[in-house]
């Protein structure tokens, strides 16, 4: 196992690539959760997310030898990205093998670094397997994302700068997929702080680890199903877990809902676009999933931003209808004109801003002469949108909600 020297040591290698992201106090999440709350923004790291730390401290620590028959890495993310330009960096070769479904501005992330892309497999394991045969038969270095001392001490280093701002916590949250940055955290956390406890979370359909944890040996899952991709793991590394038995304090699961919350939450109120997997933590914080006495100094990790966008703005639309301030409905009315003005004028009233329209009169569950409008209408709150409804009602019409 590596030591805190060893951490130390990669804080020096990395610092020639990596920033030392931004640490502050968050006033508003620490209101609503209860505690003393600090964020650790790796999601505003180069290339946006921490895993730079470990790439380069790996690549950093091999030979000339080694580096001139370049590396190799399988990601469809944020490893990828890091392995790249850890690459660029020692103006050494660097193949990524990314699976055949990779989006093609993940591709070109990760070609705007010099790196070269191999496309392989329908999925990450597939194109693991074929990663792995790839840099044997190239007698590359494989760079593995978490099962690796060298990328685990790389991964560490973002413990280092937490204290470096805050030397008295209770509590360090770490989004926790393969366990590469818990692994190398939670030894310089012991080390540094011993009382300070280390909290991995995990996204509850991505439990391998978790179900590890508990069962104290590796236990693999059949499946992954998350929209927090960057910890979307199906198997667990024996390497990883050996370091979370020994230093990790506790492991707890969050869900998609939660992990949406928490991603709208910080986009809000804390002006911050941050993944799936960088939010895991805050989501904890939301959701009162921590054992800990109220008002415990606690810091949480924002791993990563690189959200697919596509992906952000699903977050956005459910989470404003979620929170009343959208509405979607579908009105029948007589198919005549002026129903439509006239619904409208009563929208207009009640201060309703319409912001999507459809109308149809052929639906085979409409009567002849009726008429759906779907309306989409911006609202101020629970209480707006009873008012709509109640005018809606007074003046006749039969409408229902989507959701």
């Amino acid at each position: 196992m590596i030591a805190l020297q060893d951490i130390k040591t990669a804080h020096e290698r990395v610092l020639r690539v990596a920033v030392q992201t931004p640490f502050s106090y968050a006033p508003k999440l620490s209101e609503l959760s209860g505690y003393e709350v600090y964020l650790k923004k790796e999601n505003l790291q180069t290339t946006g997310s921490f895993k730079i730390r470990g790439a380069f401290n790996k690549i950093a620590s091999l030979s000339e030898d080694e580096r001139a028959k370049g590396v190799v890495a399988a990601s469809a993310g944020n490893h990828a990205q890091g392995v790249a330009l850890a690459a660029k960096e020692f103006d050494i070769p660097a193949t990524i093998v990314m699976p055949e479904t990779t989006p093609l501005t993940k591709i070109d992330g990760v070609k705007s670094y010099g790196a070269e892309v191999v496309l392989s497999g329908s999925n990450y394991d597939e194109a693991y397997a074929f990663a792995i045969q790839y840099a044997n038969e190239h007698e590359a270095v494989f760079v593995h994302p978490f099962a690796d001392d060298e990328v685990i001490a790389g991964q560490g280093t973002v413990a280092l700068e937490i204290f470096a701002r805050c030397q008295e916590l209770d509590a360090i949250l770490v989004p926790v997929g393969g366990g590469g940055l818990i692994s190398g955290i939670a030894v310089a956390v012991k080390a540094i702080s011993p009382t300070t406890k280390v909290i991995g979370v995990a996204a509850s359909g991505a439990p391998a680890m978790k179900l590890s944890f508990d069962a104290k040996r590796a236990i693999d899952t059949t499946s992954v199903r998350t929209i927090a991709d960057g910890i979307a793991v199906r198997d667990t590394s024996p390497q990883t877990l050996d370091y979370i038995l020994h230093y990790v304090d506790d492991l707890i699961l969050v869900d998609d809902e939660e992990i949406a919350n928490a991603i709208l939450y910080l986009l809000e109120k804390q002006k911050l676009v941050v993944e799936g997997a960088g939010a895991v933590g805050v989501a904890a914080l939301m959701h009162d999933k921590l054992n800990l006495p109220k008002g415990a100094k606690v810091v949480s990790i924002l791993s990563g931003g690189n959200i697919d966008v596509t992906m952000l703005s699903v977050i956005i639309e459910k989470g404003l209808v979620k929170s009343y301030r959208k509405m979607k409905l579908v009105v029948t009315l007589v198919d005549k004109p002026g129903s439509l003005m006239h619904l409208t004028e009563i929208l207009k009233e009640a201060q309703a801003n319409i912001v999507q329209i459809g109308y149809d009169r052929t639906s085979l569950d409409l009567k002849f002469g009726d008429a759906h409008v779907s309306i989409g209408l911006e609202t101020k709150g629970k209480a707006h949108q009873e008012e709509i409804k109640a005018r809606l009602k007074a003046h006749g019409f039969r409408f229902e909600e989507e959701y």
